[in-house]
């Protein structure tokens, strides 16, 4: 399934519920569900920076196609990664990396975190875009775009172009 359609979905299900108060059970209900990563790949060095929790995320080439785990030692956070990880795994690299994340924006989740977790959010997005280059080998020397939020929210979108590796770790994703 297309990532768009992925997101459309998410959008749909999200807009069932009344409550933030709902919609924290779903997320939590959601994170239950996350592919867990081998503790050889819980290392420190793994943890992602700037993060209010601990996260760990792993990604692995399948046939070509992305494939990401996480763990966290957070309810909410699992849920919001499993949130990533139905949108982004299984996903042709070239496509996540040129898929937006409107979509966490039209459920409402983003205004809903506090400004740490809104950061680790962002976070999350950027060690899965620099993932996606190393595990999924997309060595374009095309731009492209990464998009970020600012603490209020609004868009930040920085562009990368694929042969910049040194650039993406520089940036502590």
């Amino acid at each position: 399934m297309k990532i768009s359609n992925i997101q459309n979905e998410i959008v749909e299900e999200f807009d069932i519920f009344d409550t933030w108060m709902d919609k924290y059970e779903y997320l939590i209900e959601l994170g239950k569900s996350v592919p867990k990563i081998s503790e050889e790949n819980k290392k420190e060095e793994n943890i992602i920076k700037g993060c209010q929790s601990k996260v760990w995320p792993h990604a692995e080439n399948q046939n070509g196609l992305v494939k990401f785990y996480a763990d966290s030692d957070a309810i909410i956070t699992k849920g919001i990664i499993s949130l990533l990880i139905r949108t982004f795994s299984n996903q042709n690299p070239t496509d996540i990396i040129n898929a937006n994340t409107d979509f966490i924006d039209k459920i409402g989740l983003r205004q809903h975190l506090s400004a740490n977790r809104a950061n680790g959010l962002n976070n999350m997005i950027k060690k899965n875009y620099y993932k996606t280059k190393t595990v999924g080998y997309v060595h374009s020397t095309e731009a492209f775009p990464v998009h970020l939020f600012k603490r209020d929210g609004a868009p930040d979108n920085l562009m990368v172009h694929g042969s910049d590796q040194k650039y993406l770790s520089l940036i502590h994703i």
